[in-house]
């Protein structure tokens, strides 16, 4: 391994504090890490390092050097980058933070089709229901189902609404009735989307017609894939994006609920740090995602 890859491991595992962690991160295997941390060592002939049974921790002369070479690690990767770019060329890293539900549904197809077409480089995926700070976090792109963002600093840019319907399972209904209105709604269980207790508050609109709705059911989660099993499983009913019960729906395993009545729209989103100009990388990854949303499987 080259001088520059070596001192690239070294700082993953002082990073990481973790030979196994780093050799996770770049994906190495552990042995690969301990050997090449201990030719670094011989070569320089001191202890950068020191490993304990909880963590790997830097010694003096760890840190000195650390503090020395991570400048010009960096510099070297955004001259790469930069090189790359220059000839038209997608390299390097992109950190990604998607929803669960719609990571699973639709990134898998983006990922290996992607990874075809741009082989040097690494998408770094994180699934999380909860709003990221994109800056603070580190992350090149957020992909979000939501409305505009309350971060006027952050670059965003809508893709597509998401149709939102109300569902329940058709046992529930077949016990209860269906709801004729809006204002049959509170003779019913309404799970939430959330994260905490607050109750959710469902807008609903027919022409000129007007309903809140505070949906005080037994529930209330972070994920839709939850919510639509919690539905399933005759527990009341919830105000879900349609991708995530179309099947269902179709199956007949779940009914809409309101037909007549909508709700606003929320919008697949990409967020971005506030960059001067995308990374290419990050350019051409946007536009990828994009089209095969659009193309191959509409929300």
């Amino acid at each position: 391994m080259g001088e520059l890859e070596s001192i690239r491991v070294f700082l993953a595992v002082a990073a990481q504090q973790s030979f196994a962690g780093a050799a996770r991160q770049l994906g190495l295997t552990p042995a690969s890490v301990t050997r090449t941390i201990a030719a670094l060592e011989d070569n320089l002939g001191v202890q950068l390092l020191v490993r304990t049974t909880r963590k790997v921790s830097l010694t003096s002369a760890g840190a000195v050097y650390a503090a020395r070479v991570a400048p010009l690690a960096e510099g070297l990767a955004q001259a790469s980058e930069a090189t790359s770019e220059a000839h038209g060329l997608t390299a390097g890293r992109i950190r990604i933070s998607a929803p669960v539900s719609l990571g699973l549904e639709v990134l898998p197809t983006v990922l290996t089709q992607f990874a075809t077409l741009h082989p040097q480089t690494h998408v770094a995926v994180s699934l999380s229901d909860s709003f990221v700070d994109i800056v603070e976090d580190d992350y090149d792109l957020a992909i979000r189902i939501s409305g505009p963002p309350s971060d006027k600093s952050t670059i965003w840019r809508k893709i597509m609404p998401v149709p939102r319907v109300l569902v329940a399972s058709a046992a529930y209904l077949t016990a209860k009735g269906a709801p004729r209105s809006p204002d049959d709604l509170s003779g019913y269980t309404c799970l939430s989307y959330g994260a905490d207790a607050r109750e959710e508050v469902w807008e609903l609109s027919r022409g000129a017609s007007r309903r809140s709705h505070k949906a005080r059911g037994t529930f209330s989660v972070n994920n839709g894939d939850l919510l639509a099993r919690l539905v399933l499983n005759d527990e009341g009913i919830a105000l879900l994006p349609r991708f995530i019960v179309a099947r269902e729906l179709q199956a007949g395993r779940l009914a809409q609920v309101l037909p007549e009545w909508s709700t606003p729209d929320v919008w697949l989103t990409l967020y971005y740090p506030p960059y001067d100009q995308l990374p290419l990388r990050v350019a051409t990854f946007s536009d990828f995602f994009e089209t095969h949303v659009k193309e191959t499987c509409p929300l």
